[in-house]
């Protein structure tokens, strides 16, 4: 494949936040890696956000509830994803992963839900 063609393909795959498949381990370290380092950077900037915002316990409930939805849809989408893994027999090991990372994922929407169901409690009891 072309290079100006690759480029236009990342451009598009950027954009539509599209992730191409990576057949080598070095590939996906250094995605990984590069997803850490971007993640670590903007969490200086929502740090500063968030403790310049967040000064009463109902003004934690809107970025809570946004996170949940968001992790709460992408868990479901990995629902798919591990159904698909089963239903075409990929290898028990990575259907084993997929599983633990929807648990997980589930169990991360309730402990939300109950930091905002906390947000509520305390401002009625204030």
């Amino acid at each position: 494949m072309s290079l100006a063609r690759r480029s236009l393909m990342e451009a598009a795959a950027a954009r539509f936040g599209w992730r191409r498949a990576y057949g080598h381990t070095t590939q996906i370290d250094a995605l990984l890696t590069e997803q850490s380092e971007t993640a670590y950077t903007e969490a200086a900037d929502h740090a500063a956000l968030a403790t310049a915002k967040h000064d009463d316990v109902l003004a934690v409930q809107p970025g809570v509830l946004d996170v949940r939805g968001r992790i709460l849809a992408d868990v479901l989408y990995l629902e798919g994803v591990l159904t698909g893994a089963r239903n075409r027999g990929l290898p028990p090991e990575l259907i084993e992963r997929l599983e633990d990372v929807v648990d997980h994922g589930h169990e991360l929407t309730v402990l939300l839900a109950d930091t905002v169901r906390t947000t509520a409690a305390l401002h009625a009891a204030s």
